[in-house]
């Protein structure tokens, strides 16, 4: 009977906590996804209104691209929570900002490499489960525990990659705004994750080491088990008859003998038996060691939950820390989600402003993210909606899955013609089917070279109603979309996938009506759906909502339809939305624009000579019909069509041929336009070169000029110099005695000749002087040229010869040998 209750006691006790540990998940999600009905709650009060924005997201398919987004996220809860933030479609024009600014701090990040916001082995649901519990004073579970290390541990290496960037250029943290905040503002507690490592093992089980009452109590229960063990096994020795049939098994914890017979020589007490399984016999010498084995597992149990317990506690006396990390981490991981799509798909952050205030939005933004180009600045005030080479983001995602698995299958023929030849020949005629490689490569090329055709949206800011036409299937359907989708990816902090310099207005609500046939879901609308859908959006749009119209005026009388589709489309220019997009075939929509300068024209394009559209936007064309010609060149008899041309009418004839002239001026425009914006690029680079050149030059110039200024002021130093030694030498012989020194005379008689053939040339000689005298002698040797190295020399002052062996110049010095003595005198010492 105690045993009994024991167990009962621990089977409750699981179920207790089972019970409440799945009702704290539930409130958790339930709570996490209270974010999601605020988001639409705003709208109860009109039902209207929420009616037209759950059918807009549904013909946008939305829900696809937000399972497309959330696909990144690396943990369940940020795939979630991805969900959530994308489908809350009530962001303000600061909100949209913020978002943005996020994702572009995470491009910033990936783009690094040093911060990965990689959670692949962080589980956060787990984490979340933990926390409940500390809330609730109950035993954390071991995998529990391990998952808040992993939490924690991430958070505090991410803070540490950040520093080390930080440290490396400060300037990272800026660009890492407002991540680079929001990451080191967590706090981690580092005792706590010790202390858990100290007491769970790696496979989420206590360790003996955590408690002397758990090492021993798991003791015990070794010491029974092995006793049980060998008790069993002698039991199973001992019995002679049917010794192959007997197997010892545990059942419920207990140590028992199944048996396929029915004799038995020990006794015990019977738990099961039957014909299929045996029966299941408790010897009665096993029973106490039983009933001994299941109070010391339950004493294991018990030091096992008091660790747990202790792991709690101290994990409660941080829980509003973890509990912040947890959320940061969500949201770090749906803002990667976001970087990582944006990027996968080759996105580019738009230039998001309020319509009203176009210039200060654009100069915020620009201040925001540093990256305005001069080129944006001249278009924020031409264009309401600016996305060059926009692509459809649902199309984009299933080319790019389908060239995945076509290069996945390439590659795994590959290997299994490689695995066939080194196994033989024999292996073709073995397996059923062969494999045509050359087709899976085929398919790739094919799938390489036909890529989704981007659309061009040019929409000028006078323009609030933009009419497109075309034939079926040529793309109008796929632009309403595109426009839609990116307006809401904008507003919700994605990338848009277009070229760069992508401008987009905030939009409060994006309304649209597509009857549409390439939907998924192929559900189609009736007319007075649509109309009903038309009128809810006409009441529920404002100045800041775009309107997406898929056929206006169809599925009717085609004069009805055409009329009801012009008195919309004048509807919404009046006081409708602030910008309208209507596709149609009603010819009488096109003349809209020639009527009212806010109403614009556009066509698909449509390759008439291989009959099949192009899915490019010809813009201020309206489209034109093609159904005859096409019947024409498919070869429908020339009577009948001869007869079509004239029912259709000559006027309708000649303004189609207008239309063909508009079309093609309007292609041979597209051709200048590109060729003067190529030429405006090539002279842009020519003059940025010519601008680098020329600060060359410049900084060339300017060198050589300090250069030459630097050579001209040593030089006049030394000149300087030389002229103040020679004044010095001047002064110095003009204060010497009148008498002449010995060596005076003989300079004196050195000169004579000199003198005297001065003074017979001269009209009116002067007395000489000793300084005359220095000025004649220093020319008599310039005159006669510098002594040289080896030369005899006469030595007045001494009255000997010598022989030079070196001689200074710029000194005007010379070494001189006279016997065995080596003399340094001047030039004016000597003579030659």
């Amino acid at each position: 009977m105690p045993l009994c209750a024991v167990v009962a006691r621990s089977v409750s006790v699981s179920v207790f906590t089972i019970t409440t540990t799945s009702i704290s998940i539930n409130r958790s999600r339930s709570k996490r996804l209270r974010s999601n009905f605020r988001c639409f709650s705003s709208f109860s009060s009109n039902h209207n209104k929420s009616r037209a924005l759950l059918e807009t997201l549904r013909v946008l398919e939305w829900d696809k691209l937000c399972n497309a987004v959330a696909s990144f996220a690396r943990t369940s809860l940020g795939r979630e929570a991805t969900k959530d933030q994308l489908w809350c479609t009530d962001q303000t024009y600061q909100d949209t900002l913020t978002l943005q600014d996020e994702t572009n701090a995470a491009v910033q990040i990936l783009k690094h490499g040093a911060c990965s916001l990689d959670l692949t082995g962080v589980d956060l649901s787990l984490v979340e489960s933990a926390v409940e519990n500390s809330r609730r004073v109950l035993p954390l579970r071991g995998d529990e525990a391990l998952a808040v290390v992993s939490l924690l541990e991430f958070v505090e290496k991410l803070q540490l990659n950040l520093k080390a960037s930080v440290k490396e250029d400060a300037e990272w943290y800026t660009r890492f705004m407002p991540l680079s905040e929001l990451i080191m503002e967590l706090v981690v507690n580092r005792s706590l994750i010790k202390l858990i490592q100290q007491a769970v093992d790696e496979d989420g089980s206590v360790k003996d080491s955590a408690s002397p009452v758990l090492r021993q109590s798991r003791e015990r229960v070794q010491t029974l088990e092995r006793k049980l063990f060998q008790l069993m096994d002698r039991l199973v020795r001992d019995e002679n008859q049917g010794a192959s049939l007997l197997e010892v098994s545990n059942i419920d914890g207990r140590w028992c003998i199944k048996s396929g017979g029915d004799q038995l020589s020990f006794k015990g007490l019977l738990l099961s038996s039957g014909s299929s399984i045996g029966s299941i016999v408790e010897p009665l010498s096993a029973v106490p060691l039983n009933d001994e084995l299941q109070q010391a597992r339950a004493l294991a149990a018990k030091a096992e939950e008091d660790v747990l317990l202790t792991l709690t506690e101290k994990m409660k006396a941080d829980l509003d820390d973890i509990e912040k990390i947890l959320n940061s981490v969500i949201q770090l991981d749906v803002i990667n989600a976001r970087a990582t799509y944006s990027l996968s798909f080759g996105g580019t952050c738009p230039y998001i402003f309020l319509p009203e205030d176009k210039d200060e939005s654009l100069t915020h933004d620009a201040n925001s993210s540093g990256n305005i180009t001069s080129k944006v600045s001249y278009l924020k005030k031409e264009w309401t909606l600016y996305l060059p080479k926009a692509y459809h983001p649902l199309l984009l995602q299933q080319h790019k899955q389908n060239l995945q698995k076509s290069r996945k299958d390439v590659k795994n023929a590959t290997a299994e013609i490689r695995r066939r030849k080194r196994r033989g020949e024999n292996m073709a005629r073995e397996d059923r089917t062969d494999i045509n490689l050359s087709l899976l490569e085929k398919q790739v090329t094919a799938l390489e070279l036909n890529q989704p055709v981007p659309v061009d949206f040019y929409i000028a800011q006078k323009t609030k109603v933009l009419v497109i036409t075309g034939p079926n299937t040529g793309g109008k359907t796929i632009c309403l979309k595109t426009v839609g989708l990116a307006a809401m990816m904008a507003k919700s902090g994605l990338y848009v996938l277009s070229s760069e310099s992508a401008q987009v207005p905030w939009l409060d609500y994006v309304f649209a009506d597509i009857g549409d046939d390439q939907s998924l879901s192929q559900s189609l609308s009736t007319f007075s759906g649509h109309l009903k859908q038309i009128s809810d959006i006409r009441l529920q749009s404002t100045s800041q909502s775009l309107v997406l119209l898929d056929e206006v005026g169809a599925g009717t009388n085609p004069l009805e339809g055409a009329a009801l589709g012009m008195s919309l489309l004048e509807s919404f220019a009046e006081t409708g939305a602030l910008l309208t997009i209507a596709t149609t075939h009603h010819g009488e929509l096109k003349t809209l624009k020639y009527s009212n300068d806010v109403f614009e024209n556009a066509c698909m394009e449509f390759d008439e000579v291989n009959l099949r559209p192009t899915y490019k936007i010809l813009w201020g064309v309206p489209g034109r019909s093609n159904a005859i010609n096409i019947a024409e060149r498919l070869g429908l008899p020339s009577t009948v069509v001869e007869n079509a041309r004239e029912l259709y009418g000559v006027t309708s004839a000649e303004i189609n041929e207008v239309i063909i002239d508009m079309e093609r001026f309007k292609q041979e425009f597209q051709e200048v336009l590109h060729e003067a914006r190529n030429y405006l690029m090539l002279s842009r680079d020519l003059h940025e070169k010519l601008l680098v050149i020329q600060r060359k030059l410049m900084e060339h110039g300017t060198k050589q000029r300090y250069k030459k200024m630097r050579e001209v002021s040593e030089a006049a130093a030394m000149a300087r110099s030389i002229v103040h030694k020679r004044a010095r030498q001047l002064r110095a012989l003009a204060a010497q005695p009148s008498q002449p020194t010995k060596v005076g005379k003989s300079q004196h008689i050195f000169v004579s000749n000199s003198q005297q053939t001065t003074v017979k040339k001269n009209e009116h000689p002067t007395t000489s002087s000793p300084a005359i005298e220095f000025i004649e002698k220093s020319a008599i040797v310039k005159r006669s040229g510098l002594p040289e190295v080896g030369d005899l020399v006469h030595i007045s002052s001494l009255g000997k010869q010598g022989k030079i062996l070196r001689v200074e110049p710029s000194k005007e010095e010379l070494v001189v040998q006279v016997g065995n003595m080596k003399l340094k005198l001047k030039f004016s010492d000597i003579v030659t």
